[in-house]
């Protein structure tokens, strides 16, 4: 049976009052990918009090810092191993298994980068560290590039969301979901995240290494959090119907917006349509005529008389 790990990417928005994000979000996942260590090289005795900050079960996945990946493009320099080495002590102290790298848009998997990830990965010293590869290019990874990730036990990181296909079957699943919006604006749907856990428990997987990394991404990992576990789904808002589509509008919706202007701009978010049912705000944006809005309560009349 496959065992998920189901986090987000980072802790530092988790806000509790008067509690560190890190403990508070602690309490609600146990499991967390290290995004801040892909900007900046975190000083080791920090992450040792990251370390002392949660229970000895929890699980943390550390990104790769970005010099590697966009700037050296893994050549075998010394500066590439200074910085590989920093981030295997992290990954040591915090005792994560999985160490992701991630390639800019330009990065093609073409012969003269499946050469430097075949050197690169072959002198790396990681140990247990399992290296977890997420190639941003949009051209087709190739046989040989495929072949490489297979040989060097390098495991494909996809968005199930986006509807990614996995290049090989490793027996590790690392999912990082943004999702089909404009960078990380996306909430998924109860179907959406109920496919990512289908190809996880399906897939014949060890692990399944699940973060979320949506502008709603503590609420999601949630969810599916709670899917899993439950085999159903929570509400997302207090209400149901126009109700809850009201709670989503009073957020953060600006006024006066036209109807195009407010299914652009919070459509993407799931409402309850009733306890059992999700749906985005767009299904009931769209009904609204197509003139300016100057507050929540008009749009709710206006879809209350319809």
């Amino acid at each position: 049976m496959t065992r998920f790990l189901i986090g987000t990417g980072g802790w530092a928005y988790f806000q509790v009052p008067n509690v560190h994000p890190l403990v508070a979000y602690s309490k609600a996942f146990k499991f967390v990918e290290v995004n801040s260590t892909f900007y900046e090289i975190p000083d080791l005795k920090m992450v040792k009090s990251w370390r002392k900050m949660v229970p000895s079960a929890f699980e943390f996945s550390v990104r790769c810092n970005q010099e590697i990946t966009h700037n050296l493009r893994f050549q075998l320099v010394p500066q590439a191993y200074e910085i590989l080495e920093k981030m295997i002590a992290i990954c040591k102290v915090l005792n994560a298994e999985f160490l992701h790298f991630q390639t800019p848009p330009s990065f093609q998997p073409n012969k003269t980068y499946n050469e430097r990830i075949k050197d690169f990965f072959s002198t790396a010293k990681l140990g247990e560290i399992r290296p977890v590869l997420e190639v941003r290019s949009k051209s087709s990874l190739g046989s040989n590039f495929i072949e490489t990730l297979r040989d060097m036990n390098i495991i494909h990181s996809v968005d199930l969301l986006k509807g990614d296909q996995l290049a090989y079957r490793s027996d590790i699943l690392y999912t990082r979901l943004f999702g089909k919006g404009y960078h990380n604006i996306y909430q998924p749907l109860d179907n959406e995240l109920k496919e990512v856990a289908r190809v996880a428990s399906q897939g014949n997987f060890k692990k399944a290494a699940i973060t979320m990394h949506s502008n709603r991404m503590f609420k999601d990992a949630a969810r599916l959090l709670l899917y899993e576990e439950t085999g159903s789904f929570p509400m997302v808002t207090k209400s149901t119907g126009i109700d809850s589509l009201a709670e989503v509008l009073k957020e953060d919706a600006k006024f006066p917006s036209t109807r195009r202007e407010l299914v652009r701009d919070q459509g993407w978010k799931v409402i309850d349509l009733s306890k059992e049912e999700r749906v985005r705000a767009s299904f009931l944006l769209n009904k609204l005529p197509d003139k300016t809005y100057y507050d929540t309560n008009e749009i709710v009349k206006v879809l209350e008389d319809q």
